[in-house]
């Protein structure tokens, strides 16, 4: 397969339908809502950037990778260096200066691995969590009126959806990274 020169990308993609196809697609009332879901999913995508980059602005973390890799120890808990570095997506080196940055912010600390003390792992530090707070709290209280108006199977096809739409991304992403390569 012939890679473009300027993307990087396979030429040899397979065929997903042409523009016409995809525009004429949307003619149709459920071609519309589709169209209509994604552009509300591309929206609300920008939106969460513009959030973390404005609390990571407030936190002192200004490197996209970094506030990533704050977010992955603060979901996932403690972790190894390698584990951040694929969950994360980048190289071991790549995740020792993130780590240095972090913890020299007081964001992160390394700990013992308790099973192996030779192991390091990393964790989100209580500065982290005290100072995070206060930003992302306030999204909860903004969405609790919308959310209280959903039924338990709303949120449930919600809380699926997310998590369905994750893993097509990551999947995706995996997709075009074997691309590239």
């Amino acid at each position: 397969m012939a890679n473009d020169p300027e993307t990087g990308l396979s030429s040899q993609l397979p065929d997903h339908g042409s523009t016409a196809e995809w525009v004429a697609a949307q003619e149709t009332p459920r071609g519309r809502l589709e169209a209509e879901l994604v552009e509300a999913l591309r929206d609300n995508q920008i939106a969460t950037e513009q959030m973390d980059e404005t609390a990571g602005e407030a936190m002192g973390v200004t490197n996209t990778n970094d506030r990533r890799c704050l977010d992955i120890i603060d979901q996932r808990g403690r972790l190894s260096a390698g584990q951040l570095a694929e969950e994360a997506n980048l190289t071991t080196g790549a995740i020792t200066a993130v780590i240095d940055r972090l913890e020299e912010l007081g964001w992160v600390r390394r700990v013992a691995d308790p099973a192996d003390r030779r192991r390091v792992l990393v964790e989100v530090t209580e500065a982290e969590r005290e100072a995070a707070l206060p930003l992302y709290w306030p999204l909860k209280d903004l969405a609790a009126e919308w959310i209280g108006a959903r039924s338990d199977d709303e949120l449930r096809l919600l809380v699926e959806y997310h998590r369905v739409s994750a893993r097509i991304n990551r999947e995706r992403a995996d997709q075009i990274r074997a691309e590239l390569e």
